[in-house]
């Protein structure tokens, strides 16, 4: 387990730092921090089941991953359509991002079951 988490690390910075790369070759350079974070660490956390899971877990992982994301893209155009108007109070544009960011992951993981 210790060798995992280590490789899990190893793994985890070298794939931000590729990313991170790759981010500053797009305009605008916010895409660095889009690029550098999850997809790095998604990929080696599927890289690592790969090797030491079988195909069954290595599937949940991946749908896990993929609902997490579909509910992250809810957030962030939530996030969008809230800071465009100047009526909607910061604190009050979060509550929603976030409410609507749980909404979408907890409809997620009782559409996909327990395994999830």
């Amino acid at each position: 387990m210790t060798a995992e988490i280590a490789l899990r690390f190893v793994l985890g910075g070298l794939l931000v730092s590729m990313f991170a790369v790759a981010g500053e070759l797009f305009q605008p350079k916010t895409f660095a921090g889009l690029f550098g974070a999850a997809p790095s660490v998604a990929i080696a956390t599927l890289g690592i089941a790969y090797r030491t899971r079988d195909a069954a877990y290595l599937g949940i992982e991946a749908r896990s991953m993929l609902l997490g994301a579909t509910a992250f893209v809810v957030y962030a155009a939530t996030c969008v359509a809230t800071t465009k108007s100047r009526a909607v109070a910061v604190s009050v544009g979060a509550a929603v991002a976030w409410a609507a960011w749980a909404a979408v992951a907890f409809m997620s993981w009782q559409l996909a079951g327990p395994s999830a």
